[in-house]
């Protein structure tokens, strides 16, 4: 799990960033949110708590009362930290040690959110688990506020004090790009006491969010339908299982139900993300950016025109897009094609995957990238920090997180599907970029940007996908792998960008001075859905109960994040090209991206490595890509279909 930056203290960009954010991958199709999973659906309930498949997180904390005595600790901290500011830069030695210091609360504090949003995340249903998390949020809080004044005080510092004060105390290294950053967005800072008013005010500023969240896996009464002659409950899980079903009647009764019950909602659901949008907007404004959106890419220095270029290369590559599923349409023999249509299997699956299955194919897959990354892989698989199985009150979906210096919690909901060996692979990239980057830096640039995870997690898929393809052993297993590539792209790539311009849509018209309702969102997706799937051109209908299905994503929730999937897709595909060349200088280029952490600007990163994420290049490069994988399926089907 990365969380994007703000143009605050570090401390308060972690606070603000947990608040309001979602797991970095929420599931495999990017989705997805929080909901009550009945039971593991493949591996059955001895399954979910075999404890080869349940996370220990001794490591984080012995028990509750080491987390409690831990926060106690922190919250002691807090006034501590507060009197830092008298004497702070004095000189070199005092500023290293006053940062140092701020450096490991900052570690403790990670351990403390860890421990208590793993735990929450396994059973939504714990009240306690609930207050753990509210008490999590509170220590931030605190520390943010005592804190707050940081940033104003090494900005008084200049930039040429801070060069000296590098010169002369080695130990400032760490800190390096911490002070350059404070002096590159000091424009964007407040005054000291603006700061410590808004880090007061940081928890609750996530609070429609949680009312989202508590109201779709709570509080609504999601309908039931029949199936096969059983009833069905179509909350998100039943949805996400039905939306695939071979039933075409099923998948459309599952699709009318469950969006026409957010439809009876998208008031409190509208009124819930418009709040989340005008934050952004007054964020921008309050710290002179010129958008929101610039204003949420300025921490990590990617271009606004980054974002824009993808928006439009994306709109211009839809006839790619408009391709595949005009292919769908054949491979499934329908006489036309529904949104219902996008989620089954073009093919039966050849075979069940069980989480050992999704292990041995990892690791067999990664094999471009070295033995000692397989070597690296292996022993953090031998760890136990999976939680693999649905269950009761579980989370939905997939996500990486931890603390430094230790192999990450991977957090999955496996089906036993290829799809879930996908999740697997994915979140396994994100974990192996974190020990690649803990590895070569120290805790301060370890941290890398969302920009540059979701790389490390496609190229995984990308290349689990390539030895699919290569190993399959007969013609409807290689047609299978192919369709599951081609469906990731469109997944990972087309239908984020197509969110990406949604939340254009939302906060420009929130910036122009207009009011976003629940009924204007369900217009402006509509548009969009139509768009992007060809519904003008005969390619795609769009019914108009599926448009509400803005309020099924939580992603929105964390404006202008989703976008970096697109963009990683796109990277991971010219990436992943290079790997399978077998060039040793190709991998040193890509593991090096993965161990500089969060010491370089991504963009320029990507740049030296040979890759423009600014320009048109990438996307029209992936499009290509995706072309040539539905030549090579197109070839394998029957001149003349029944």
């Amino acid at each position: 799990m990365k969380t994007p930056r703000f143009a605050t203290t570090p401390l308060l960009a972690a606070l603000l960033a947990l608040t309001l954010a979602a797991p970095a991958r929420a599931d495999d199709d990017f989705d997805s949110d929080v909901q009550p999973a009945a039971a593991a659906a493949a591996g059955g309930a001895a399954a979910a708590s075999d404890p080869r498949y349940v996370w220990d997180l001794s490591t984080l904390f012995k028990d509750d009362a080491a987390w409690e005595a831990e926060r106690q600790a922190l919250l002691a901290e807090a006034p501590k930290l507060a009197a830092l500011r008298e004497g702070f830069g004095r000189d070199a030695a005092s500023l290293r040690a006053a940062l140092d210091r701020l450096s490991a609360v900052s570690q403790r504090l990670r351990r403390l959110w860890t421990y208590a949003s793993a735990l929450a995340s396994t059973d939504n249903r714990s009240a306690r688990h609930q207050e753990r998390n509210g008490q999590a949020r509170a220590a931030w809080g605190q520390i943010g506020s005592a804190t707050a004044w940081v940033d104003g005080a090494l900005r008084a510092l200049g930039p040429e004090r801070i060069e000296a004060f590098l010169r002369a105390e080695p130990g400032l290294e760490r800190h390096r790009v911490r002070l350059q950053e404070v002096q590159r967005l000091a424009r964007h800072q407040l005054t000291p006491e603006a700061e410590t008013a808004l880090a007061t005010l940081a928890p609750t500023m996530g609070a429609t969010t949680q009312i989202r969240t508590l109201l779709v896996t709570t509080d609504i009464e999601w309908p039931t339908i029949t199936v096969d002659g059983q009833p069905v409950k179509v909350d998100n899980i039943g949805y996400q299982r039905l939306r695939a079903h071979p039933d075409r009647a099923v998948r459309q009764q599952a699709f009318d139900a469950f969006f026409k019950t957010h439809a009876r909602f998208q008031g409190s659901l509208g009124a819930a993300l418009a709040q989340r949008v005008e934050l952004g907007v007054a964020n921008a404004r309050l710290r002179q950016h010129p958008s929101a959106v610039a204003a949420s890419l300025a921490g990590d220095a990617i271009p606004e025109s980054v974002y824009r270029t993808l928006v439009a290369e994306t709109n211009k590559a839809l006839p790619t897009l408009h391709r595949y599923f005009k292919l769908r349409q054949r491979l499934l023999k329908l006489p036309d094609l529904a949104y219902h249509d996008v989620y089954p299997d073009i093919v039966t699956p050849p075979r069940r995957y069980t989480p050992q299955d999704a292990a041995e194919l990892t690791l067999a897959s990664v094999a471009p990238l070295g033995a000692a990354y397989q070597k690296q892989l292996r022993e953090a698989l031998a760890a136990r920090t999976m939680h693999v199985y649905p269950a009761p009150g579980k989370s939905s979906g997939a996500y990486q997180s931890g603390v430094y210096g230790q192999v990450p919690l991977i957090f999955l909901n496996h089906q036993d599907t290829f799809d879930s060996v996908s999740t697997y692979t994915h979140e396994w990239g994100h974990g192996m970029h974190t020990l690649q980057a803990n590895g070569a830096q120290p805790f301060e640039t370890a941290g890398y940007p969302l920009f540059l995870a979701e790389i490390a997690a496609f190229t995984h898929e990308l290349l689990l996908a390539d030895h699919m393809q290569k190993t399959a052993k007969t013609r409807e297993e290689r047609i299978f792998y192919l369709g599951e590539a081609i469906e990731r792209i469109r997944g990972a790539f087309f239908r984020q960008a197509m969110f990406a311009e949604f939340e254009l849509a939302t906060h420009d018209a929130v910036q122009r001075g207009e009011a976003l309702s629940g009924t204007r969102m369900t217009r402006q997706f509509c548009e969009l859905l139509r768009k992007y799937h060809g519904a003008d051109a005969g390619v795609m209908r769009i019914d108009p109960v599926v448009c509400t299905e803005w309020a099924y994503i939580p992603h929105f929730h964390r404006p202008f994040y989703v976008y970096q999937y697109a963009t990683s897709m796109a990277a991971a595909t010219h990436f992943t090209q290079q790997l399978l060349t077998g060039s040793p200088q190709a991998r040193d280029t890509y593991l090096g991206i993965l161990r500089s952490g969060g010491s370089r600007h991504p963009v320029p990163l990507l740049k030296d490595a040979g890759l423009d994420m600014d320009s048109p290049r990438p996307y029209q490069a992936l499009a290509r890509h995706m072309e040539r994988l539905m030549d090579e399926l197109e070839a394998l089907l029957p001149a003349n279909p029944a």
